[in-house]
């Protein structure tokens, strides 16, 4: 068995070298194939990568966003997967305990060959869990955190598993031949956002389950994720770089779901953006008057 870690990255060396010292700490340290993908980091990056023996570094121009970058990874692996191989998408600013690759592995095998994601718990917080997985109402187009489902009680102590709807790229091990199987990433037409969500739900729709496992624990910094709050409007509806881009979005619910569910997945964008614009604008001229 081997586990080919793929990891995206654009700058930030000092991430790039701390997720390296966690992966260089597993108890499966020496199953592991580290690739990362460095898109055009001009910080010393690709410098630093060239000095480490056990990487492999594949050089993108700038261009190849998470989707492309995972692609390229994948590229490079899969030709070389064995049957009980893995591959784990991870990002570089998270770090995590000595057996996390071992709890991934393991939750895999006891689910059947699951792909399996892990649980964020933030720095400074009490209760530290943040996020479990993602839950997708695909006939709404709503997507929320089942971490909002959980009792007080529940988020201090969880269980030690969770089915979810679909699984982010911050830390999700998949059986190799999924790939090989079901096809692989859509960066032309998810290139960033929303690309890890839809590969997740082309397996859960082809019956592998998807699994996040509360003893695999990304750490992660205060703010992560996908943080739109210091963007204009323009870029946060129209940028690449946002989660709320409704371009992306629409081919998203466009790519997932039933036949049925994707041919109207524009009409009900429309519907539901526009319901959910006025709802808000309704709370908001009530405060305003005082009503509620």
């Amino acid at each position: 068995m081997r586990v080919n870690v793929i990891i995206p990255v654009f700058n930030r060396l000092e991430h790039t070298r701390k997720v390296l010292e966690a992966l260089r700490r597993q108890t499966v340290s020496d199953a592991l194939t580290i690739v990362i993908v460095n898109d055009g980091s001009t910080d010393g990056t690709a410098e630093y990568l060239q000095s480490q023996s056990d990487v492999i570094e594949i050089r993108g121009d700038g261009n190849l966003w998470w989707g492309g970058a995972i692609e390229a990874g994948l590229k490079h692996v899969l030709p070389a997967c064995q049957a009980d191989d893995y591959v784990l998408f991870l990002n570089n600013d998270t770090w995590f305990d000595d057996n996390f690759v071992e709890a991934l592995v393991q939750a895999s095998k006891e689910n059947g060959g699951a792909a399996v994601g892990s649980v964020i718990h933030e720095e400074g917080r009490d209760p530290p869990l943040v996020s479990i997985g993602a839950k997708v109402n695909i006939n709404r187009l709503a997507v929320w955190d089942l971490l909002s489902e959980l009792s007080e009680t529940e988020r201090r102590s969880p269980a030690s598993q969770y089915r979810v709807d679909a699984l982010s790229g911050r830390g999700t091990l998949y059986p190799a031949h999924l790939f090989a199987r079901y096809g692989s990433m859509r960066p032309y037409l998810l290139p960033h956002y929303m690309a890890d969500y839809e590969i997740a739900m082309r397996f859960a729709r082809a019956g592998i389950p998807l699994v996040v496992s509360s003893q695999a624990i990304v750490y992660s910094p205060p703010v992560y994720g996908n943080d739109a709050s210091s963007l204009s409007w323009r870029k946060r509806l129209f940028g690449r770089r946002s989660a709320h881009n409704v371009f992306q979005r629409l081919i998203f619910y466009s790519l997932v779901g039933s036949p049925v569910q994707r041919i109207t997945a524009p009409i009900r964008m429309a519907y539901f953006s526009c319901s959910r614009a006025f709802s808000t604008w309704r709370s908001l001229a009530k405060r305003k008057e005082g009503t509620i």
